[in-house]
């Protein structure tokens, strides 16, 4: 599977049909409705990071599942099929954040990010606003037209090689 970004936040900027595959599976994991969930993300694995479109909270199924108190065999399967552990919320939360915030301690372990490379997150963070500086310097019109969500770079640590 190739590894995407999902900066789209707006419905309208998203192709034909996407959105409402989007709402769906938003939906499905807000209402903690796990076979749901599996169903879509069978036939849409590209989809196990997004967001509901036009949502405030960016929450992914795997922060929903954190949220929602979900079973360890729940998260294992979304993170086996490449939910990031990094990826962050509107509140700047990874999934293990919301079960902390939970008191979900149980789901520690299998939220805890495990990163394949090792830089440190000071030095990450630094290079990550300078590229979004240089996005922002090149595109910044598209970013606010389309309200795109700049890539973090954090989840790049996690895969086991690079995608190219």
């Amino acid at each position: 599977m190739d590894i995407v970004w999902d900066g789209i936040t707006r419905s309208a900027t998203l192709p034909e049909g996407a959105a409402q595959i989007r709402h769906a599976l938003a939906d499905a994991a807000k209402s903690y409705n796990w076979p749901r969930v599996f169903e879509l993300l069978s036939k849409h694995r590209e989809s196990v990071n997004t967001t509901r479109p036009d949502g405030s909270s960016l929450y992914a199924p795997l922060h929903q599942a954190a949220h929602g108190r979900a079973p360890v065999e729940v998260v294992q399967r979304l993170v086996g099929m490449l939910a990031w552990q990094t990826l962050q919320n509107a509140r700047g939360e990874r999934p293990a954040d919301v079960a902390e915030r939970q008191g979900l301690r149980h789901l520690l372990g299998v939220l805890a990010p495990e990163y394949e490379r090792h830089v440190p997150l000071g030095v990450l963070h630094r290079v990550q606003a300078h590229f979004h500086t240089v996005v922002r310097g090149r595109a910044e019109g598209l970013v606010q037209e389309h309200g795109l969500r700049l890539p973090e770079l954090e989840p790049l640590l996690e895969l086991d090689r690079p995608h190219m």
